[in-house]
């Protein structure tokens, strides 16, 4: 496979092109640590190994450990096929993305002087002025959210028998239509067209059915569309565990995606974690399973349907 050349490390380009404001040694350095720092994240956001981004953007597996840890100093092209393997434009990469509208800059510096303790009930209040009416059509759908291992399908499964709602999984779904199981849809139409096909799953199902209990990919929260679409059209709740009940669990499950021949899964595991715990904090209710018996989670869970949906969601009417 042919790998990318380095040829005008980023850095270099920038330098010429300012030489009355040359950046110094330590700003070159600050500056290339933060271009490895998002690689990182939305990297991990996606639940990618090194070597899986590596191999699908053509770039050797050590030069995109050293481009993470700030050492590596990567050309345009490089930085390019890095962000196309994760779906991204170039400049997401880069930690000075340009100018913004003077409106957005705005609000970015006003955002910036509220404490951060303060920030998520924040998003909230912007999420649900930009949603406006269209959070009156969630009906009585509720979405699971998190990573595997949590409790998704296991709990899903029983809210939907205990309501006579129907159970579906996005994934399961996708792999009947394309005929495929997701690794296989992904190793050969890449990432992108396997979230090109859950957005058109959930919205079949969205217009489909009115009262729904709906699993996710874990991943469903690195298309923002997506994941958007899911908040304004279904309740959705965080099923959260913690790493070690993350770990455990699917390895009782023989499943090790997306971390297999990766003999650091733990620590993949945490930063997929952290990188998604933001957007995953983003949703309506959340369910700790960590240490639960399955019993004690399920009771968790039918009180957080019963809070989001107003009433006692076992008097919910069933399907007929």
């Amino acid at each position: 496979m042919r790998k990318w050349a380095v040829t005008e490390p980023v850095a270099e380009k920038l330098t010429r092109e300012s030489a009355v404001s040359a950046p110094s040694a330590r700003e070159t350095a600050a500056f290339l640590a933060a271009i490895g720092a998002e690689v990182r994240r939305h990297r991990a956001k996606r639940g990618m190994t090194r070597r899986q981004l590596a191999e699908a953007s053509a770039t050797s597996e050590r030069y995109l450990a050293q481009i993470e840890s700030g050492a590596g100093n990567p050309s345009a092209g490089v930085l390019r096929a890095i962000a196309q393997a994760l779906g991204l434009p170039a400049a997401a990469l880069l930690p000075e993305a340009g100018a913004r509208p003077a409106a957005l800059a705005a609000i970015v510096d006003l955002l910036h002087q509220v404490p951060e303790a303060e920030l998520p009930a924040l998003a909230k209040d912007i999420e649900a002025r930009v949603a406006g009416a269209a959070t009156a059509d969630r009906a009585r759908r509720i979405a699971l959210i998190g990573l595997r291992g949590a409790g998704k399908s296991t709990l899903g499964r029983l809210l939907a028998k205990e309501l006579g709602w129907p159970f579906i999984e996005l994934d399961r779904l996708i792999e009947e239509d394309y005929g495929a199981s997701i690794p296989d849809l992904i190793e050969m139409a890449g990432a992108a067209t396997f979230r090109r096909h859950e957005r058109s799953a959930l919205e079949r199902v969205v217009a489909a059915h009115e009262a729904a209990i709906i699993t996710t990919a874990g991943g469903i929260v690195a298309d923002a569309e997506t994941f958007a679409l899911l908040l304004r059209r279904t309740h959705t709740v965080w099923i959260k565990a913690r790493p070690d009940d993350h770990m455990s669990r699917v390895m009782a499950q023989g499943d090790f995606r997306p971390m297999a021949q990766n003999r650091e899964a733990m620590a993949d595991l945490v930063a997929i974690l952290e990188a998604r715990r933001a957007d995953y904090a983003r949703a309506e209710a959340e369910v700790d399973t960590s240490g639960d018996a399955v019993e004690q989670s399920f009771a968790k869970l039918v009180a957080a349907a019963t809070n989001l949906l107003g009433s006692d969601v076992r008097q919910q009417p069933r399907r007929p």
